[in-house]
């Protein structure tokens, strides 16, 4: 009798403890999903939920483009589903990801980045919206080599539900001057 009540406790615990957390990743739900009471945006990256098969190609020195490097870039509903975790898998080893929240009150998405190929003291971070346009803009403020003031811009862009494409941009003030040094093309 002893034992088929814990039993029975333990069984009640489980259960109450997975619906407590139902937006995590499951069998069900492998990349999670948004919960009921999150902001609507975060939606806004409902397209990329999931494993893509990417081709990151960067600037050298020289301006040129580096050859594509495979890439393997995954996004997930993490925190119950109030927040979307990405990580990028790279054939060259050189791995990184994000958190991405979006906060009501401000109306604006704010990523922190990390990487493999350093750890800071603190992560950087971007912040910036959807456009009505279909774009997801995110904006971090950055000098140029020759110390003009700009931002580093992220954009995600033809988002669809077969892929996306990805660019990070130098940009002055204006956003006159644009200097791409960072590509990403997606296949889901």
């Amino acid at each position: 009798m002893k034992s088929s009540l814990l039993l029975l406790s333990c069984l009640l615990c489980f259960s109450f403890g997975y619906s407590q957390y139902e937006n995590e990743p499951s069998k069900e739900f492998p990349f999670g999903k948004v919960h009921p009471d999150a902001p609507q945006q975060l939606k806004d990256f409902q397209s990329l939920i999931g494993k893509s098969k990417c081709k990151s190609s960067s600037r050298k020195q020289d301006g040129s483009w580096a050859e594509a490097i495979d890439m393997q870039w995954t996004f997930k509903y993490i925190m119950n589903g109030k927040a979307v975790q990405d990580e990028t898998l790279k054939a060259d080893g050189a791995h990184s990801g994000s958190i991405r929240q979006f906060n009501a009150d401000s109306s604006k998405w704010y990523v922190h980045y990390y990487s493999s190929s350093g750890i800071p003291k603190t992560l950087p971070s971007w912040e910036g919206a959807k456009t009505e346009d279909g774009k997801i803009i995110l904006y971090r403020d950055q000098k140029a080599p020759n110390g003009t003031e700009g931002f580093y811009r992220l954009t995600f862009y033809d988002i669809s539900k077969t892929g996306y494409k990805w660019i990070g941009e130098w940009v002055d003030k204006t956003e006159k001057v644009v200097y791409p040094t960072w590509k990403i093309d997606c296949e889901k």
